[in-house]
């Protein structure tokens, strides 16, 4: 069952027919073809298959996880294509990654998603960690959503990762979490995590080493 659906996964992913002068890939989500342009010198401009699980997951539970309308958010956006197939899914997107990153995820944000969207997306700069009270005050942002794919792997800013979700995260907002699981180092995360957030697995794809999970915030008054 795992590798039908991961098959079926890989199947919305297709490539150029012919060579171009810039690198992109393609995807079919949410009714559209959308062109991703990807750059190879950096993590953050390629599509990694964890945001292919992630689109997968919010298009064919779109019933049960319902963004129509919704304030999401996308921390680690990449390229851009998970915040790309939430808009076209009828959420308010704010798609966010380091400044360096913002030219090429504004660019694929734009090109697919313009006109075809209730809510045009928007990007902004967030650096984990950094300027959060300031960027993102917890006075006037609420996001429904925080959808993360890929976002702990081999890097440095483990703890400000964690800040970050906790800033980000209200008492109803549902975090979606696509993760590749490599080291022991970036595994310990998941109980780190777990310190804050109520964690359930939703998906789990062991032949690409990818789980995906809902979070909410512990301690949460429930209705």
């Amino acid at each position: 069952d795992d590798e039908e659906i991961v098959a079926e996964i890989m199947r919305r992913r297709f490539f150029p027919a012919l060579i171009t002068h810039k690198a992109w890939e393609g995807f079919h989500f949410a009714g559209h073809e959308i062109r991703i342009t990807e750059a190879t010198d950096c993590y953050g401009a390629v599509v990694w298959p964890s945001a292919l699980v992630l689109c997968y997951f919010l298009e064919t539970n779109s019933k049960q996880y319902n963004l129509i309308d919704k304030n999401v958010i996308e921390i680690g956006a990449g390229t851009g294509l998970v915040s790309i197939v939430a808009g076209l899914l009828g959420a308010l997107v704010t798609a966010t990654d380091l400044p360096e990153l913002l030219g090429n995820l504004h660019h694929n944000v734009l090109q697919n998603t313009k006109l075809k969207c209730k809510h045009q997306p928007c990007v902004k700069e967030l650096s984990w960690g950094i300027d959060l009270e300031k960027n993102f005050p917890k006075s006037s942002c609420h996001f429904d959503y925080i959808l993360a794919a890929d976002v702990v792997y081999h890097h440095p800013f483990l703890d400000e990762l964690l800040l970050t979700f906790d800033h980000l995260c209200r008492n109803d907002t549902v975090i979606l979490w696509a993760m590749k699981f490599r080291l022991e180092k970036e595994n310990q995360f998941v109980g780190r995590f777990q310190t804050l957030f109520d964690l359930e697995v939703i998906s789990d794809f062991p032949s690409l080493n990818i789980t995906l999970y809902k979070a909410m915030r512990k301690g949460r008054v429930k209705a």
